[in-house]
């Protein structure tokens, strides 16, 4: 027999990256909130690599930050090891990533949700949603027990009729043995919800005392460490090393003798898998020319002997996975701990979303993470704080938040989910954004702290440090452009040492941090500021100087594409009576309800001439109804 068990503004449905961002966010604007997941043990849990960032992944890690959400405040005070990795390439692709100790991780994680106000933090499995007058209003559980709420965000992972797929062997399982759910696939379904089936896959984890990390090459963090959040000033965690070492022709052999047993070529797997984190299997068939492939040791934490294995993501059987292991050097003794396996899962089909990530079948219901088909806990803690900022404005009667590509790498992400869909687990990539340089890992602050701070999320006090490290890069950048350096022995020498062509006449700052050469720090040595400027402040002084025209360029193009944005789509038009539109256009728009040409035009199967055709009937569409009045 069922229960009431509770009235809320908002219910987020499973505590994994998603979750943890949604229902954060929610309860921090204010609203009563309830985190509802199937184990507390599981909180923030890494089923797969005990990391976070890496090239575009860190950037939406210091995007949610600047919005105010937590991964990056959670992985600062718990990492092992920071890098930032691209150092020798251009500031648009540098990216932060940390290694995690993963259960101090999820620890620290489950304590900010049980102290953090309007936040109720409950174990139990929902299995049914309350649907009333077409709209969401709450969640039936395992146990009987009915909460309900004016909107829910559901971020289920990978636990939707999660099976687990080792070799031969096959079970219903969410990640490391966790239960799966399996009735609300049911309950998605019978609202109208068109669901697909992935696949992602783990790899095995092995005992530290078994490696032999003499025949391994250390990589070690970095050793001034910067991090994720703009409001972490000093860490003295200890960092551990990685090691690196590589497949060998034997562990390339092994696999391809036991391709009859792997459950991707068997056919015992039908979920799509992710296309840019491919199982070791599928790498060693498709890059069969490659002699080796890296494999990296990463250490799980402070307080165990667990190493996960990068980069040898498998379903092969158990006893396959043991002897691929042994072939490769330092691991030739290695001892097992856990085995590594694919999960398949349901999705979502992204594209009946809004962008705010509202499902367009079922107001009220918002779905966010790895069931809108990405992969990453990155890529999952982005939406989870839309999604869970979405909730909420809904929940008080708010405009909606969208984030837009030219805004941030959450943006780009939510954008392509929903206009374009994806065809296997989708991961963010630094190529899948046009304003790479207008996205950068050291401005997400400058881009998204705003935002943050008008919905709540950032305090005052954030707010007025951010607006003086504004004002003070502002104020440098406006110094070198009148401070002058004189054409003397001082410069001819610093020139000479950096290899940089003489100047003959005086000639001001701002010129010379032009030359890629120069850095700010040279021109400290020449016309030290009297500013108190932070490393960060130095660093967003001389980007905003060296890349000024590339960053221009970029500007213009968003402008022009922003007229695009703004041209709105009304909710009532009949793609079927827009004469001239091609039969998929007339499809793709009725499917997917852009709200604005600029949506419109990023379709696939949306052609220039379709775009042509519906500005022209928008444009009596608008007349018609201005004439009704």
């Amino acid at each position: 027999m069922g229960y009431e068990a509770g009235q809320f503004d908002v219910i987020v449905i499973g505590a994994g990256h998603a979750g943890c961002e949604a229902a954060l966010a929610s309860a921090r604007m204010g609203c009563d909130t309830l985190l509802l997941t199937i184990n507390l043990d599981m909180v923030a849990f890494m089923p797969c690599n005990p990391s976070i960032g890496g090239p575009a992944k860190g950037h939406v890690v210091r995007e949610i930050d600047a919005l105010g959400g937590e991964m990056g405040r959670n992985i600062d005070k718990t990492f092992i090891q920071m890098r930032m990795l691209n150092t020798g390439k251009g500031p648009a692709v540098h990216a932060l990533r940390a290694q995690a100790d993963k259960f101090l991780y999820q620890h620290t994680m489950k304590q900010t949700i049980e102290e953090t106000d309007n936040l109720t933090l409950r174990q139990g499995m929902a299995e049914e949603f309350i649907v009333e007058d077409g709209a969401c209003v709450g969640v039936i559980t395992k146990t009987g027990a009915t909460y309900r709420a004016r909107a829910v965000v559901l971020t289920t992972g990978t636990y939707l009729r999660g099976k687990v797929i080792m070799g031969e062997l096959m079970y219903e399982s969410g990640p490391n043995n966790q239960q799966p759910s399996v009735k609300l696939s049911d309950s998605l379904r019978g609202l109208g919800l068109q669901l697909v089936r992935f696949k992602t896959g783990t790899p095995p984890r092995v005992h530290k005392d078994t490696i032999d990390f003499g025949k391994t090459e250390i990589q070690p963090g970095d050793e001034n460490p910067k991090f994720f959040s703009y409001e972490t000033e000093f860490s003295d965690n200890e960092q551990l090393p990685c090691w690196l070492t590589y497949t060998s022709e034997d562990t390339h052999k092994i696999i391809n003798d036991n391709l009859h047993r792997a459950p991707m070529f068997s056919g015992a797997i039908e979920g799509t898998g992710p296309r840019y984190c491919p199982s070791i299997e599928d790498k060693i068939v498709r890059f069969a020319d490659k002699p080796k492939h890296q494999i990296f040791l990463e250490p799980e934490g402070k307080n165990t002997s667990e190493y996960y294995v990068q980069g040898l993501s498998t379903s092969m059987p158990e006893d396959v996975q043991l002897s691929i292991l042994r072939s490769i050097p330092g691991l030739e003794k290695v001892e097992m701990m856990r085995t590594g396996y694919a999960i398949e899962y349901d999705a979502v089909v992204p594209t009946q979303l809004w962008p705010t990530l509202e499902t367009k079948a079922v107001p009220g219901l918002f779905t966010a993470g790895q069931i809108n088909g990405t992969s990453g806990y990155e890529e999952a803690a982005g939406q989870g704080i839309m999604a869970g900022i979405n909730a909420a404005r809904k929940v008080q009667g708010k405009e909606a938040v969208v984030i837009q590509r030219s805004q941030g790498y959450i943006g780009v992400m939510i954008d392509d989910l929903v206009t374009k869909g994806t065809n296997d687990p989708y991961r963010l990539l630094t190529s899948r954004a046009e304003y790479r340089l207008l996205l950068r890992h050291d401005n997400a602050d400058m881009r998204l702290t705003p935002i943050g701070y008008e919905i709540g999320l950032i305090s005052e006090a954030r707010h007025q440090r951010f607006l003086m490290k504004k004002d003070l890069v502002e104020q440098e950048i406006e110094r070198l452009k009148t401070a002058k350096v004189k054409a003397d022995e001082e410069l001819h020498a610093l020139l000479a040492e950096i290899d940089s062509a003489p100047v003959q006449f005086t000639t001001d700052a701002l010129s010379l941090l032009r030359r890629p050469e120069v850095s700010y720090a040279h021109l400290e040595r020449l016309v030290p500021s009297p500013l108190a400027l932070t490393e960060e402040m130095k660093e967003q002084v001389e980007i905003q100087v060296k890349y000024a025209g590339y960053i221009e360029k970029q500007l213009l193009q968003v402008e022009r594409l922003g007229k695009m944005e703004k041209k709105r789509i009304p909710d009532d038009i009949d793609y079927a009576d827009v004469r001239g539109l091609a039969s998929e256009a007339k499809q793709k728009l009725s499917d997917i309800r852009p709200l604005s040409i600029g949506q419109a035009s990023r379709i696939a199967g949306v052609t220039p001439a379709d775009i042509s055709i519906l500005l022209v009937y928008l444009e009596h569409y608008n007349r018609v109804v201005a004439a009704r009045g």
